[in-house]
């Protein structure tokens, strides 16, 4: 009867060892792979579990230069004439020019003209482009008038006259914005008769000369 007790203890260890031996070893279960659903071409994920990405490479560009609109890098740009717009003014510019000519106007000889009166009268005015012509007016080297602006109506002096030649000079101060200096002159006896007229075109600095002779009565 003990040897049964005995037996029956044994083999009831050695199986209670074979059932913990079994449970302390990890256990895997099978990975169940899922199908993956295809993409459609439009990048329109289809419906599923899985994640499904979408198309990102876009169709490319042609970089054929022969095709009707190559690709281009940068924007364009409508290139124009250079001073394309630019406005100038014609009567305008620097240094001693007529119509862009260059030409120098040097001092000019008026004439002469002969007067019995005491005085004489003499005016001037800016007879083409008002542009601010300014003059200097001397009697026998004598200044009578240090400034005289030009402009579209007459304006100027008295002077009286000695016996014999009286020299008059216009001595032109600018030629304004426009070269050269312009003007008309008229001279008046002192009884307002016109007895005098003519033109001159100067450069700067440039004199015009008239000689009026006063007559013995």
């Amino acid at each position: 009867m003990r040897k049964v007790n005995f037996l029956f203890i044994v083999l009831f260890s050695f199986f209670a060892a074979q059932v913990s031996a079994q449970t302390d070893l990890p256990t895997s279960k099978p990975l169940k792979i899922d199908k993956v659903n295809p993409v459609n071409s439009s990048g329109t994920p289809s419906s599923g579990s899985v994640l499904n990405m979408p198309n990102l490479i876009k169709e490319q560009p042609s970089l054929d230069m022969n095709s009707k609109n190559p690709v281009k890098m940068l924007p364009d740009e409508e290139l124009v004439q250079a001073g394309t717009g630019m406005k100038i003014d014609p009567k305008v510019g620097p240094g001693e020019r007529l119509n862009g000519s260059g030409q120098y106007f040097p001092d000019q000889y008026l004439g002469d003209v002969k007067s019995s009166g005491k005085f004489i009268g003499i005016v001037c005015r800016d007879h083409e482009y008002v542009d601010g012509d300014r003059v200097k007016i001397y009697m026998n080297d004598m200044v009578v008038e240090h400034n005289l602006l030009l402009t579209g109506a007459f304006k100027g002096i008295n002077v009286d006259l000695q016996d014999g030649f009286n020299r008059l000079d216009f001595e032109a101060l600018n030629h304004g914005s426009s070269a050269p200096n312009t003007a008309q002159v008229d001279v008046y006896n002192d009884k307002g008769e016109l007895i005098y007229s003519n033109k001159w075109l100067l450069s700067s600095g440039s004199k015009a000369t008239l000689i009026v002779t006063k007559e013995s009565m």
